[in-house]
């Protein structure tokens, strides 16, 4: 059943199995691991996210705090990048811009695609809505692409 949070879902391929695998423990350490962030979806060039709402991330009107917020856009187009790659690659963010419409208390949910992917440089734009589907944020995200990160590191993620 298609998601009513995710508008643009269904202009997304479903991902090879290879590639789903990749991205099946994402996160599973550092920032977006621990805030708790969820990766319910990923598709070719597409991905959905979930932050769990908690009173420690909210500021002091008992809101979600826009930092999580744009934690949330940055991350969430994260998998959907490294969907166009056999293994995972380097990814930076050069470039954000969030606006941020509607307050959040309760989960938000993220979409994230990608608009352009250059040789090194992916364009992305990511939403987040709250639980009743209401558009509460949007970004604008440029990404650079570099090696794959097993040539760098030793960890997964």
């Amino acid at each position: 059943m298609d998601d009513p949070t995710a508008p643009e879902r269904s202009r997304f391929a479903e991902l090879a199995a290879d590639r789903a695998e990749t991205w099946q423990h994402f996160p599973s350490r550092g920032f977006p691991a621990h805030v708790g962030l969820i990766l319910e979806e990923v598709r070719s060039d597409y991905a959905r996210m979930r932050l769990p709402f908690g009173p420690e991330l909210t500021q002091p009107a008992g809101m979600l705090h826009g930092g999580m917020v744009a934690a949330l856009l940055d991350t969430c187009v994260v998998p959907a990048i490294g969907s166009g790659y056999d293994k995972r690659p380097v990814m930076l963010t050069v470039d954000m811009r969030t606006d941020f419409l509607a307050p959040i208390v309760g989960d938000a949910i993220a979409e994230g695609w990608i608009e352009k992917r250059g040789r090194s440089t992916v364009f992305c734009r990511a939403s987040v809505r709250n639980e009743q589907g209401e558009l509460c944020a949007t970004g604008t995200l440029v990404y650079k692409v570099g090696r794959p990160l097993a040539e760098i590191t030793s960890t997964p993620d």
